[in-house]
Parts: structure tokens; sequence; C-alpha cells
């Protein structure tokens, strides 16, 4: 690596890396907080459609998401990074996030492609990660461009420049103690928009976005669709639209927080054997009670039992939630006999909780 090379990533490194050693603070909070984060604004238009601007259509979807989850849930705290026309810095973006502890930072997008092109369609969700394709690189470019409209914008970052491929070595550097959290929320949100909204599906993503690493909690970034393309255009600038594609992201938003807060319950310290905890995966049930198990892994692939990636948990069973598939352990119908599971299970995946089922299927 060349030395100028390496100074800069010292320097960036310095910067960016003290956001690593944050610690959740959520805990201390009683009210869930989420950001909402509409991209662009003032004198940022976003991308650029025929007559429609990004940052009028991420604006109004944002608005319409925060009033639903303010509607449907007195118990979560709604913070915009913007309400209204005005350009917000990307790294203001993050502070209003971390500053105020948040539980999950949702950032929206709408996406783009050069007007000589012919523009694809639908929507993708993405997460902080290393971009696996030139396809991903490219979308965190265009959003981290963001930064060129700000002053002393190259002093700020410690030299990031969106469009040099080598600023993106950053992100090979990071540990982010937030994706397995932020792979959930996204692949929930993505689902409900290609069910819902009915958008072409184009998968959750990963690439290297500054905004989303700068926040130190779960956080997706959601590309409502390409404002390119001439007749999603007409669908993100509608009314209608915007209402549906709020109302999605809302129902993923919905799902996650319903095993947050399963995950949050305080469960009892009743102890029970070793051996009582082991048979629990070889209970039976009886038909049309409520049973019990423990929800450990999501993945878009279908594992065998015996699988690795299970570590030493068996016998598995799984249901199919879209194009998801949802790992269970254990089963019973004693509630106390599961939250002892639970903490089992927890030694191995810490992000593992109780879910229910009547008759085969899910019903919390």
């Amino acid at each position: 690596m060349k030395p100028c090379k390496k100074l800069f990533l010292l320097l960036f490194l310095g910067v960016f890396f003290p956001f690593l050693t944050i610690q959740n603070a959520h805990a201390q909070n009683s009210q869930f907080t989420v950001v909402i984060d509409p991209g662009h604004g003032g004198k940022d238009p976003g991308a650029l459609g025929s007559v429609a601007k990004e940052k009028d259509i991420v604006l109004s979807v944002g608005l319409k998401l925060g009033k639903l989850i303010e509607q449907n849930h007195p118990d979560v705290k709604v913070i915009y990074t913007r309400d209204s026309d005005r350009f917000v810095e990307l790294n203001k973006r993050a502070e209003i996030a971390n500053k105020a502890h948040a539980d999950l930072f949702i950032s929206i997008h709408c996406n783009a492609l050069d007007r000589r092109k012919t523009s694809p369609q639908g929507v993708e969700t993405f997460v902080l990660g290393l971009h696996r394709s030139k396809d991903n690189l490219d979308v965190a470019k265009a959003e981290n461009a963001v930064i060129m409209y700000e002053d002393d914008y190259s002093v700020k970052y410690e030299g990031f420049n969106p469009n040099e491929p080598e600023s993106y070595i950053i992100f090979e550097f990071m540990a982010n103690e937030f994706l397995s959290q932020s792979v959930h929320l996204a692949t929930l949100v993505q689902n409900k928009l290609i069910t819902n909204s009915k958008r072409v599906n184009r998968n959750v993503r990963q690439a290297g976005f500054l905004v989303l690493r700068e926040v130190a909690m779960p956080s997706i970034l959601i590309e409502l669709g390409y404002i390119s393309n001439r007749n999603e255009e007409n669908y993100l600038k509608s009314e209608s639209g915007q209402t549906s594609l709020a109302s999605s992201i809302y129902q993923g938003f919905k799902d996650y927080k319903r095993e947050y807060d399963k995950k949050s319950h305080v469960f009892s310290d009743t102890p029970r054997n070793r051996d009582s905890v082991d048979e629990l995966s070889k209970t039976t049930v009886e038909t049309g009670k409520r049973e019990y198990r423990i929800q450990f892994l999501i993945s878009p692939r279908k594992y065998e039992n015996g699988a690795a990636v299970f570590k030493g948990l068996s016998p598995v069973d799984f249901y199919i939630d879209g194009s998801t598939y949802k790992y269970t352990y254990g089963s019973t119908q004693d509630q106390r006999a599961i939250e002892q599971l639970l903490r089992e299970v927890r030694k191995k995946f810490k992000d593992a909780f109780i879910v229910e089922f009547e008759n085969g299927k899910r019903v919390r």
C-alpha cells in the first residue's frame, strides 16, 4: 500500500473507529426510539426524474411512516433528521441518532441510473457492509456524494472521496455489532415492500454508506425505486404510491418491534435442571394448543439438521416467511420451560427469542 493511502486510512479510522466502541445505551431508555432519515434536502435535490426530485419523495414517505408509527405505537418516540425541505449534513444525521440513543435508524432514498442507459426498476434495502458488486458500489457512491454539498467536506471526512474506490477500503475493517439486527429489519421491510406494495424485488444488499457507518444502532437504507424509470417515477411521485410505500415500511417495522418487545421481556429465573431443558427439543404438543419455540436464526438458505451454522443445536425446525427461512429450536406448551431454554440458546445465539405457534402456524 502506498504511504499516502496508509496515512489516509489511519486518519479515517481514527475518526470513525470510535463508533465501534460506543456501548449500546438503549437499555438506559425505557422508550423505544426510531430515527427516520429522509435523504438529501434543501440545496441537495438527490436523484432527478423527468419531473420529480428524490428529496421530495423521500420526505413525504418518511413523514407518512413516522405518522403511522406514532399513531399505532404510543411507546415509540419518532425523531426525524429533517421534517422539511432543508439540507442536513451527513454526519449531523448520524449525530442526531446517536445523541438520542436511538434503537433504529431508517434512511430513505430513491435510486437512479444515467439517463443514457435503460433504467431498471425495483426496491432494494441496504445494510452497512463491504460492497460485493459494482452495482452496490455505484449506489453507495451516489448516496455518499451528498458530502460534496458540505463546506470543507475533505477536511471533515478526512480525505474521503465518494468517487474514489480506494476510499472504500475503510469498510474492510468494520466490526459492525448491529449487523444481524440490521439484516433482520432489512429482510422484514424488503419482504413487505414486495408483497404489500407489489414492487420488483432487488433484494437485501450490503454496501459502504457513510451515514450507516456513523450510527451506533441497527440501521438500514431503503432505495424505494428508480426515479430514472418513467413508470416507477410516476408511482414514486403519486400520493397512493407514497402511502403504500410508507405502509409497507411500517409493517416491517411493526414486525421488528413485536419481536424486539418479546426479546426484551424479563423472564422468570425459576431454575430447572439441564436434563429437563434438553427434553424440550423432543416434546410433542397437543393439537389446537399454544406451542412455544425458540427462533434463533434467519437465512435465505435452507439448511439440513446438523449444519455447522446451528452450533450444535439439534433437532432444528424451520418455517418460511416470504423468501426467508426462520429456524427454531425446542417445542413445548410450558412457558416457564421455554424461558429456561431461551437462556441456554442465547449463550450461542444472543438474538434468540420466543415465538408462538398454533396448529403449526406462527401466531406471535
